[in-house]
């Protein structure tokens, strides 16, 4: 991936532009910033719009969990909406690129995912009490989509993998509070970090590898944690590692495809994937 070009999708220009000068130096080729924001279908489209040539990566790492509202005027989930389905258009709008030279597909997941399995009569949490385990079904739909994104794609050599960055502190927290953090392990009693979690860098280390490792050329499908295959979920597992099978099948994941299609569909018309 040296001297590739790169772009990056920011809600905040202001912030996006600020990592931008941070790589400008070591960049060996173009380096664009574009707004982007998930949640918002006719934002994904417009980005994808500017993107022109062949894209060999795509990281689909953009996520919320706890927020000020559950959601968006048009009825999504804030959480399914960003972390699922403005996911799930972007690679429509570029799959043609992604052709070109074959790709590599990387979707965040998260340890929340465990226990988690999909509602798909209920993905918008408006018959349910909601409740941060909106958060956690997202999750699995970023599994769900890897996983099926390399069924119908690979052929076409686009190959997608899941990717668990383990728990590190970060903006996804900002709406959590204190006591969430310390509920969930994050802070210890004395307000201390958990030695447990890890940093930022650590954290981006099983994504660069799923993004660049020749060991997973024309390999897709798959959940990653801690730069090797993720483990199954055992008796002994911390709560913040390990990939649970359970909530993942293929026949829920083609399903999860659909829906996500038909809703795209309802909610841009035309602009939306065949």
């Amino acid at each position: 991936m040296t001297g590739a070009d790169l772009v990056l999708g920011v809600r905040d220009l202001a912030k996006g532009e600020k990592v931008a000068e941070a790589i400008a130096p070591v960049a060996k080729a173009g380096l664009r910033v574009l707004p982007l924001e998930l949640s918002v279908l006719t934002s994904v489209i417009a980005f994808a719009d500017q993107i022109e040539g062949p894209v060999d990566l795509l990281i689909a790492n953009a996520g919320v969990s706890k927020t000020p509202e559950a959601h968006l005027p048009n009825g999504l989930d804030v959480r399914f909406a960003t972390n699922h389905l403005g996911h799930f258009l972007l690679a429509h709008r570029l799959r043609r690129q992604m052709v070109m030279r074959g790709a590599r597909l990387v979707v965040l997941s998260s340890a929340a995912h465990k226990g988690m399995k999909v509602h798909l009569d209920d993905l918008q949490w408006q018959k349910r009490e909601f409740n941060l385990a909106a958060y956690g079904e997202s999750k699995t739909a970023n599994i769900l989509f890897a996983q099926e994104a390399t069924r119908r794609w690979a052929g076409d050599g686009i190959y997608a993998n899941a990717v668990l960055p383990g728990s590190v502190l970060t903006g996804l927290q900002r709406y959590h509070g204190e006591e969430m953090k310390r509920r969930i392990g994050f802070i210890l009693d004395d307000g201390s970090v958990n030695p447990d979690m890890k940093t930022v860098g650590q954290g981006a280390a099983t994504t660069m590898w799923a993004a660049t490792a020749p060991e997973l050329e024309g390999r897709g499908g798959l959940v990653l944690e801690d730069c090797a295959e993720a483990l199954p979920v055992g008796p002994d597992t911390h709560p913040w590692s390990g990939y649970d099978a359970s909530v993942a099948d293929p026949e829920m994941a083609r399903a999860l495809w659909e829906h996500s299609l038909e809703l795209v569909r309802e909610l841009v018309g035309n602009e939306a994937p065949d």
